[in-house]
């Protein structure tokens, strides 16, 4: 087994520079616990907003469930696609350091003003004796919106530079170092993971049952505190000297022309370098796809069945998605230091696997969730005609909330291959000074995804409503088919792995300088 400690922190390289331009040693896992610190509570502030979002659309907002879903869909899409516009400008013009420093101011902007939006008499819906809202007046909506929409634009240029940042302070032209690199990326998502269980379970129950004034309002908390633990840790961390550093004067005409001749042909190879990497984008699609199910209908069917513990607690329905990050917190452990080493050993390979097949893997992973979440909406389904309750979905379902946790599980493994084989593979195979857009071309495979989600959940309604049918996404779920959808997207993604295969086996990786 690799005999590097599970966080190490005496790792450092030479040849960076510190924010004042001053060449020096520092970086490697002394930066990273900073910058996984500012990880867990930027993701715990995100999550704390979108994994219970449809709740709030359906209950103080009042939308339908379709409309819902195709709302959160379409923010958590354009929350994926904006890191591309931020990643450039990163990458070209301010650098990763100042881009999340601006990003973080805006970001508690936002969640500032979501939080007013739920707190003020006159920008929140009334609630009732009854427990039902008042139907939203325009300006309260759009002021919801606006305030939901800066926090996914402050999102966008702060996810990308984070993680870029973080894997920077580790050298990519030392072995050891790229061995740990690899290691940075499975620890980061494991510290976002671990960081996700608690603000899904807890802050779905502080909104379900306290207030949605709190709910937002301890995210707003949670993102000041990313900022300050960014700032914290500014005189240890590492910045390549390649990254924004001024062209030196040429010293004479001919030198000038070769100097811009070496320019323009860094352009062509950085165009083409991240032009192959566009099929294996395509071919994840479907899986981002699948990956928006969990905060949209996962937890719509969660909210119809019985989740109590003891006699008197009931487990906010949202709160099942912990079930996810407990897994990849599970996970990522034993794959980091048991797997690899014991695939290390059969494949000799350094890394255990290939980033690609790593991706693959969790591809595979994919289709057997939707295929189990199929299958026990099936049940669901068949539990509710045993019960006569088709035409009663305010009855509790007598079904437990076990019965979900299988699909919950599977989903966490997928992305424990999928999402951090992605992030390194996008982070690793672009151009050195475009590492910020490459994980920000990962993250749009997500964006792309929802707004696939978004359209294919809208033209499944409208089609399954024609001719006074049963929508498949029905706002009574006992009426519903939430299990054809599931089947749909598990053949999908089994099309989509045969043809990953194939591309996959034909890429040529970058070729390392060491």
């Amino acid at each position: 087994m690799d005999s590097t400690p599970l966080l190490s922190t005496t790792d450092t390289i030479d040849e960076f520079t510190n924010n004042q331009g001053k060449l020096l040693s520092t970086g490697g896992w002394n930066s990273a616990f900073f910058i996984i610190g500012v990880e867990m509570a930027e993701r715990f502030a995100y999550y704390g907003v979108s994994s219970n979002l449809i709740t709030y659309m359906t209950g103080p907002l009042g939308e339908s469930t379709a409309t819902a879903a195709s709302n959160v869909n379409l923010w958590s899409g354009m929350s994926s696609l904006l890191p591309i516009l931020f990643g450039l400008v990163a990458d070209f013009w301010i650098g990763r350091y100042p881009t999340i420093i601006v990003a973080s101011v805006l970001y508690l902007l936002g969640l500032g003003m979501l939080t007013f939006s739920a707190v003020s008499p006159a920008l929140r819906p009334q609630q009732s004796s009854d427990g039902t809202f008042t139907t939203p007046t325009t300006f309260q909506t759009a002021f919801f919106f606006v305030s939901l929409y800066m926090v996914s634009f402050a999102q966008g240029g702060h996810k990308p530079c984070v993680q870029a940042f973080g894997a920077d302070q580790f050298d990519d032209n030392e072995f050891a170092e790229r061995k740990r690199k690899t290691s940075f990326f499975n620890w980061w998502y494991f510290g976002m993971c671990f960081s996700t269980v608690f603000t899904v379970a807890g802050l779905s129950y502080i909104q379900d049952n306290i207030g949605w004034g709190f709910g937002f309002g301890i995210p707003c908390a949670a993102m000041a505190l990313a900022l300050i633990i960014f700032l914290l840790g500014t005189k240890t961390y590492r910045f390549p000297v390649t990254i924004n550093q001024p062209r030196l004067p040429a010293s004479d005409e001919c030198q000038f022309d070769i100097e811009k001749e070496k320019e323009k042909e860094e352009k062509e190879n950085n165009f083409w370098a991240v032009l192959k990497l566009f099929p294996i984008w395509a071919t994840c699609l479907i899986y981002a796809v699948v990956f928006a199910q969990s905060g949209t209908f996962f937890t719509k069917q969660g909210g119809t069945i019985d989740r109590r513990i003891g006699a008197t607690f009931e487990v906010p329905p949202a709160a099942l998605q912990s079930f996810i990050c407990l897994s990849i917190v599970i996970f990522i452990p034993i794959y980091d230091r048991v797997l690899v080493p014991f695939l290390r050993k059969l494949t000799d390979t350094p890394f255990g696997i290939t980033m690609l097949q790593r991706i693959g893997t969790g591809i595979f992973l994919s289709v057997i969730s939707m295929v189990t979440a199929a299958l026990v909406e099936i049940k669901r389904l068949k539990i509710i005609k045993e019960y006569n309750l088709i035409d009663s979905p305010e009855i509790m379902v007598p079904m437990s909330f076990l019965w979900l946790i299988p699909q919950y599980i599977i989903y966490g493994m997928a992305d424990t291959f999928t999402m951090v084989g992605l992030q390194e593979f996008f982070y690793d195979q672009v151009p050195d000074g475009l590492r910020s857009f490459g994980l920000a071309l990962y993250l749009s495979i997500f964006g792309i995804g929802s707004f696939m989600s978004s359209v294919l959940v809208s033209v499944i309604d409208n089609v399954s409503r024609r001719g006074g049918g049963e929508s498949w996404f029905s706002d009574n779920l006992n009426r519903a088919h939430l299990d054809y959808f599931y089947w749909l997207l598990a053949g999908l993604s089994a099309i989509q792995f045969i043809i990953y295969i194939f591309i996959s086996k034909c890429y040529i990786y970058k070729k390392k300088n060491i």
